[in-house]
C-alpha cells in the first residue's frame, strides 16, 4: 500500500537522518542547574540571531506562550489578543487559569491584523473596577498569513504609547520569514525587532520532534526561567531536545520555501473543483471551503485513499519537509475524485 500522505499539520514532521545524528551525537548535562551545554547553546544561537539578549527552550509552544504571558503579567492584569489567535482561542485557556490573567479578544480582520482603532479602545483606563491593561499579542504567521510589517510597525507604536509590553507569538515566524524575499534568518529578525519577546516554534515546520524557544531581556528571561519550572517544563538532559532544534535552526530554513512552493501547487489544483473555494495560500498553509452537502464525508474519503486533512471549521492542508510533490498531486487527485463521485 502506498504511503499515508499527511497534510493535517507540520507537526507531523519525523527527524531527518541528520538531525537524528546530531541527537545522538549531542552534549548532555542538567539544564535545571542550566548546565546542558546543548541547550545553553541552542539558548545564546536563537536570542542572537533574532536579535534579544536571551532566550529559554521549553517543551511546547503552548508553555512558552503561557510563560510569556505569566512573565509580563501579573494576577489581573489582562492582555489583548485576537480571537484566533492561539495563545488565547487554541491554548485551553491556560493564562486566565493558571495565570489569573485576563483574555481582553479582538475580532481579527481577514489578514489576521486587529483594527489599531479597536486595540485603542480595549485599552482600560487606570481605574479600580477594570483589570490592568499590560500587554499586547500579535501572532506571526496567523492561520498561515503574514502580518503586513507596516501594520506591525503602527500596533508596536500604539502599544508604546500605552505603555503596554509586546509578546510575539512567532510559533511560525520563520516562514513568515520565508514569504519574503532575501535571506530567512534576517528576514525574521526583523520580523522580530519591536517586541519584547518572541516564542519561537522549532516542531511546526522547522521539523524538530519537540521544542520552543522563548526570547526576551535578561530580566524577562529570568523571570520566565521560574514560570517554566513552576509550570512543569523544566527538563533534565534535555540537550537532546535542543540538539534537534539547533539542527534545523542551522539547515532547514531557507528550504521553508519548497513547503510554500508545494503549498501553491496544491491549491493551484484544487483550483475550480465545484463546491470548493480556495483561499490563496501565502506559506505552508492551504485552507478551503467546502460546499455544507458535501463536507461532511470528504475527511474519511480523504483517508481511505490515503489523505490525511483537517477540517475542524475549513478544510486545512499543510505542506512541510515530509511531503513531497507527488504527495501534493495525489491529495489533489484525491479531492477531485470524492467531488466528482455522483
Amino acid at each position: 500500500m502506498s504511503r499515508v500522505i499527511d497534510l493535517r499539520s507540520d507537526t507531523v514532521t519525523r527527524p531527518t537522518a541528520g538531525m537524528r545524528a546530531a541527537m545522538a551525537a549531542a552534549r548532555l548535562g542538567d539544564d535545571v542547574f542550566g548546565d546542558d551545554p546543548s541547550v545553553n547553546t541552542l539558548q545564546a544561537a536563537v536570542a542572537e540571531r533574532l536579535g534579544f539578549e536571551a532566550a529559554l527552550f521549553l517543551p511546547s509552544g503552548t508553555q512558552s506562550n503561557l510563560v510569556a504571558l505569566m512573565s509580563h503579567c501579573e494576577r489581573g492584569d489582562e492582555y489583548i489578543v485576537g480571537q484566533q489567535q492561539h495563545c488565547y482561542r487554541w491554548e485551553a485557556g491556560g493564562a486566565a487559569v493558571l495565570g489569573s490573567i485576563q483574555p481582553q479578544p479582538l475580532t481579527q480582520q481577514a489578514d489576521g491584523s486587529l483594527l489599531l482603532a479597536d486595540i485603542e479602545a480595549a485599552i482600560k483606563p487606570d481605574d479600580p473596577h477594570f483589570a490592568r491593561t499590560r500587554l499586547l499579542c500579535l501572532e506571526n504567521t496567523i492561520g498561515g498569513q503574514v502580518l503586513d510589517p507596516a501594520y506591525v510597525r503602527d500596533a508596536q507604536a500604539l502599544a508604546r504609547r500605552h505603555g503596554l509590553g509586546l509578546h510575539l507569538d512567532g510559533a511560525r515566524l520563520f516562514n513568515a520569514a520565508a514569504a519574503a524575499p532575501g535571506e530567512v534568518l534576517a528576514n525574521a529578525r526583523a520580523i522580530c525587532a519591536g517586541f519584547d519577546s518572541v516564542s519561537v516554534c522549532f516542531s511546526k515546520g522547522l521539523g524538530a520532534p519537540v521544542g520552543s524557544v522563548l526570547c526576551g531581556s535578561h530580566d524577562f528571561i529570568a523571570r520566565a526561567r521560574r514560570w517554566r519550572k513552576m509550570c512543569g517544563g523544566a527538563m533534565r538532559q534535555a540537550g537532546l531536545l535542543a540538539a534537534a532544534a539547533q539542527y534545523a535552526l542551522d539547515h532547514h530554513l531557507e528550504r521553508l520555501r519548497e513547503d510554500h512552493a508545494l503549498a501553491q501547487r496544491l491549491a493551484s489544483g484544487l483550483q475550480g473543483i465545484p463546491g470548493v473555494q480556495v483561499q490563496a495560500p501565502q506559506t505552508n498553509i492551504v485552507f478551503a471551503d467546502v460546499a455544507p452537502a458535501r463536507s461532511a464525508g470528504l475527511i474519511p474519503y480523504l483517508k481511505e485513499h490515503g489523505v490525511l486533512a483537517t477540517g475542524l471549521y475549513r478544510l486545512r492542508f499543510v505542506t512541510h519537509l515530509d511531503v513531497d510533490e507527488a504527495g501534493v498531486d495525489r491529495a489533489i487527485t484525491a479531492v477531485r475524485s470524492y467531488f466528482c463521485e455522483a
